[in-house]
């Protein structure tokens, strides 16, 4: 983790670089996945695992006796954990339904916006070496929330051709039943476009590597909806000499074990909270179980010292992190300054592993930038807001002139005759 200190502002730019892929190589392999699963569907499917996940599946389908097995595969106390973070994601995400509330604008012309469920949706929940069946919370509970009709959810078969059982478990838990064993770029293809077997939907949702990141991105512009762009993993430490070095050093662990393209970042103020961090950072990585991944995020990782606790502000805004954590005793003054980030934890206890887990925050997050642009998901991300209205003689009376007016200043005829024969009928 290479540190820098009081970098001029016009290096700053290159300071807030992500590491990427090639991107010529890239586009050219999700591209041909595309086309490939497209024309071939559950054929290419299988073909895929055999290819990616070593594994040689006779059905993607996740059978019933598949999930009783894994059932009794979750030990009890995970499943209480996994409980306890279901409660406090429904409470959170509950609070979400706003009321309909019907204004008239003008006397007898009234409107009001519903939301309605985006009626199927497919979520990407990662497998491999970390089994993300968090996400599985964070994805299926506000869609069921939002009355999404029907849930489709994939997710990467390890090399017995089986889905980690606390994935299963999980999806079981929040009603989810129509599951696949497809992972990456595939998976997000085969929900946009459909296969034999796995039915299309309208909108994808999920985490992923670069790889799902740009499958996600090619749907998109063939009119199949996202919840957001996105890159690898990320997370800012903001911390000063009131900071626990420790606590931060663990924070940005966290987030480095995701993956080797993941990035983390420390800013400070203060030298010597960076000296004693990046000396713990030391420490604790060799306790890890995957150190080698977190090491080789910690390459393309930077800690930056500024002038000010307002500079590294200033600088978390203009990187736009997808977790930003301000670890000081003071945290709270700073709220009103943020304005790019996905999530923000505020103080020395507010870990980012809680808002990932169980405190009741989404942990599908923008990344990569985005969070100047994109929230994160919320109950929101599965609906639609269609606007009604509903006119009554008094509220055309009311209007009409004023469009008719507006649309022949347009030179739209046809509109101003929509109003003109109404207004002539009430004479």
């Amino acid at each position: 983790m290479k540190t820098y200190k009081y970098p001029n502002k016009d290096t700053w730019q290159n300071l807030l670089q992500r590491p990427v892929l090639e991107k010529e190589s890239l586009d050219t392999i999700v591209v041909e996945i595309l086309n490939e699963v497209q024309s071939k569907g559950d054929k290419a499917l299988l073909e895929y695992a055999e290819k990616f996940d070593q594994v040689k599946l006779e059905s993607i389908i996740v059978e019933a006796s598949e999930i009783e097995t894994a059932k009794k595969l979750v030990p009890q106390n995970l499943k209480e954990a996994i409980h306890i973070a279901k409660q406090n994601i429904e409470t959170f995400h509950k609070s979400q339904k706003g009321e309909e509330q019907i204004i008239e604008t003008t006397k007898g012309v009234k409107c009001w916006r519903r939301s309605v469920g985006i009626e199927k949706v497919g979520l990407y929940i990662p497998g491999g070496s970390a089994p993300l069946f968090s996400t599985i919370l964070m994805l299926g509970i506000p869609a069921k929330l939002a009355g999404c009709k029907e849930v489709v959810l994939c997710s990467p078969p390890n090399k017995e051709g089986k889905i980690h059982p606390a994935i299963l478990y999980t999806a079981n838990l929040v009603g989810i039943t129509k599951i696949y064993k497809v992972g990456g770029a595939q998976a997000v293809t085969a929900m946009a476009f459909g296969t034999e077997s796995i039915p299309q939907v309208y909108k994808i949702f999920g985490p992923g590597n670069q790889f799902v990141t740009k499958a996600k991105e090619l749907i998109q512009q063939e009119g199949v909806a996202i919840d957001m762009p996105a890159g690898p993993s990320e997370v800012l430490v903001i911390a000063d000499k009131t900071s626990n070095p420790a606590f931060v050093a663990a924070d940005l662990l966290s987030q480095a074990e995701h993956g080797a393209d993941s990035q983390v970042i420390l800013l400070s103020d203060d030298e010597h909270t960076i000296t004693q961090t990046i000396e713990e950072i030391d420490t604790q990585l060799n306790l890890l179980s995957r150190k080698k991944t977190a090491s080789e995020a910690l390459n393309v990782s930077r800690a930056i010292l500024l002038d000010a606790m307002d500079a590294c502000i200033e600088f978390s805004n203009l990187y736009a992190p997808e977790h930003l954590i301000i670890a000081t005793d003071n945290a709270s003054n700073y709220i009103d300054q943020i304005t790019n980030a996905g999530s923000v934890f505020l103080g020395k206890y507010s870990c980012e592993s809680a808002g990932d887990y169980a405190s009741g925050t989404n942990h599908t997050l923008p990344t990569n930038g985005y969070a100047r642009n994109y929230s994160g998901v919320s109950l929101d991300s599965f609906v639609k807001k269609i606007t009604f209205q509903n006119l009554s003689k008094e509220g055309i009376q009311n209007i009409g002139s004023a469009v008719e007016l507006m649309a022949e200043a347009e030179g739209l005829d046809a509109h101003k005759n929509a109003v003109t024969l109404r207004l002539k009928s009430l004479k």
